[in-house]
């Protein structure tokens, strides 16, 4: 079947057709119904290929966050359906100058926590030791 064998699925913005295609509270049980689907199918692909998959999402401002004095009022959109599929969830955001911030937001195995990083041309380097992370070797 496959000649070249794949390690990572990734799905871009997982909710961005699914906030198109249903607006409205009305339609909010049927959008999460079919996300679940897709989900499940994920997973099944997930294990039988035993790859990893790799989903990115949209953040929206949580209005309920002001009560709480939360520092950054902004939550996933998607539901419970989207946090429960997920085994690790990271946020991105930007931090200072070029510096880019991710924290494990939710983790079975791994403590909350945050890296601050930078993009640089030779790839992923640590923010405060300049070495390098990652590298494009395409």
């Amino acid at each position: 079947m496959m000649e070249e064998s794949y390690a990572l699925l990734i799905v871009d913005s997982i909710m961005a057709l699914f906030r198109v295609d249903f607006s409205g509270r009305g339609e909010l049980s049927e959008r999460q119904q079919i996300l679940g689907k897709m989900l499940n199918k994920l997973l099944k692909i997930a294990e039988q290929f035993n790859i990893a998959v790799f989903l990115t999402n949209q953040v929206m401002a949580d209005p309920g966050a002001n009560v709480t004095f939360v520092p950054d009022p902004k939550k996933p959109i998607g539901g419970n359906i989207l946090a429960h599929a997920s085994t690790t969830r990271l946020y991105l955001r930007k931090g200072r100058a070029e510096q880019r911030i991710c924290k494990i937001y939710d983790s079975p195995c791994l403590p909350e926590a945050e890296a601050i990083f930078q993009i640089a041309d030779n790839g992923v380097v640590d923010s405060n030791e300049s070495h390098v992370l990652c590298v494009d070797t395409l």
